[in-house]
C-alpha cells in the first residue's frame, strides 16, 4: 500500500495526468502531496509558447473560489509582458530629481491654463524632458533588430504614455514629442487619456513610440521596476513626488523630490550608459528652464 498521503483530488488528477505518486513523492523527497506537485518539470527548456502547466490547478480543493474571465485586451497584454520579461535582459536604475522649479513654473501658469484649455500637470514637463534627452542620447531611442545583430537608430522622437483603464493598460503615443511646446505636449496628454478610457484610440495611435514613461505619481508608491516594452529599449517610471531632507552644509532644507526608475535592456544599454542618461533627464527635470529654449 502506498505511503503517499494526497487527497481523493489530488490522486484523481494524478491519474488523470498519468502521474506515479510514489515516483513523484520520491522525487521530492517528502510523502504529502497536493495537487501543484504534479506538475513534471518537461526533459528540455523549449516549452512550448502558451505551455499552462504550471498554472492547471484546482483552486476549489482549498476553498471557495470565483472565476472572472480576462478581456482579449488583457490576454494579449499579459502574453507580450510576459514574454517580454523572459526575453530582455533588463536593469532598473532608480533615482531622483528636484521639483522646485517646476512646481513653481505651474503655480506661476495656473492662470493661463484655462485659456489653454488645459489643466497642466507635471507629466507634460516629464515628457519634454524626457523628449530632449533621447535626442542627446541617440542609442536609448533605437531598436534592437529582429536578429539581434543590429540597431534602428530613429530620427524621431514619439513618447507613449500608459494609461491605466477600466479594460486594461493602454499606451497612446505622443508624435514628435521633442518639436512640441508644453502647452501642445499638455492638450495631447489629455486628449489621448480622456479617449483611452472610453476606448476610442486607434490602433495606429498607440504604436512606435521610442520610450514609454509609466506614471503611478496620482496613486503613489516610492518606486517600482516597470518592465521594458518591446521594440523600445527602455521605459521610464515615475512615483509620488515626496518631500526629501537635503542638507546645504549645516542648514536643512525641504525639497519635493521625485522618484524616476528607468528599467533598460542590457543587451544594448549598459550601466554607465542608464546613469548618464538618468543625470541629465534629472538635470533637465531639476532646471526646466534649460528646456525651454
Amino acid at each position: 500500500m502506498s505511503d503517499v498521503i494526497a487527497s481523493p483530488t489530488t490522486r484523481r488528477k494524478a491519474l488523470e495526468k498519468g502521474v506515479d505518486l510514489d515516483a513523484r513523492a520520491r522525487e521530492l523527497g517528502r510523502t504529502t502531496l497536493g495537487p501543484e506537485d504534479l506538475v513534471v518539470a518537461r526533459p528540455t527548456s523549449a516549452a512550448p509558447a502558451g505551455d499552462t502547466s504550471y498554472w492547471d490547478v484546482d483552486h476549489g480543493a482549498y476553498g471557495s473560489v470565483t472565476q472572472e474571465p480576462m478581456s482579449r485586451f488583457a490576454q494579449v497584454a499579459a502574453r507580450n509582458l510576459g514574454a517580454a520579461n523572459t526575453l530582455i535582459p533588463q536593469v532598473t536604475h532608480h533615482d531622483r530629481a528636484d521639483m522646485t522649479a517646476i512646481e513653481a513654473l505651474r503655480k506661476a501658469w495656473k492662470a493661463e491654463a484655462p485659456a489653454q484649455g488645459v489643466r497642466l500637470t507635471a507629466l507634460a514637463f516629464h515628457v519634454m524632458a524626457l523628449a530632449r534627452t533621447l535626442r542627446e542620447f541617440p542609442r536609448f531611442n533605437a531598436s534592437l533588430s529582429a536578429d539581434g545583430k543590429s540597431l534602428v537608430l530613429k530620427d524621431y522622437v514619439h513618447i507613449g504614455i500608459a494609461v491605466d483603464t477600466p479594460h486594461g493598460l493602454m499606451v497612446p503615443v505622443i508624435r514628435d514629442a521633442d518639436r512640441k511646446g508644453l502647452w501642445e505636449i499638455s492638450r495631447e496628454i489629455s486628449d489621448l487619456a480622456g479617449r483611452a478610457q472610453a476606448r476610442k484610440i486607434a490602433p495606429d495611435e498607440m504604436g512606435g513610440a521610442s520610450m514609454t514613461i509609466s506614471n503611478l505619481g496620482g496613486v503613489g508608491g516610492i518606486g517600482f521596476t516597470p518592465i521594458v516594452n518591446p521594440p523600445e529599449l527602455a521605459i521610464l517610471g515615475i512615483t509620488r513626488t515626496e518631500i526629501v531632507t537635503l542638507w546645504e552644509g549645516d542648514t536643512p532644507r525641504p525639497v519635493p523630490m521625485v522618484p524616476l526608475d528607468l528599467s533598460y535592456d542590457h543587451r544594448v544599454i549598459n550601466g554607465a550608459d542608464a546613469a548618464r542618461f538618468m543625470a541629465r533627464l534629472v538635470t533637465l527635470i531639476a532646471t526646466p528652464r534649460f528646456m525651454m529654449i
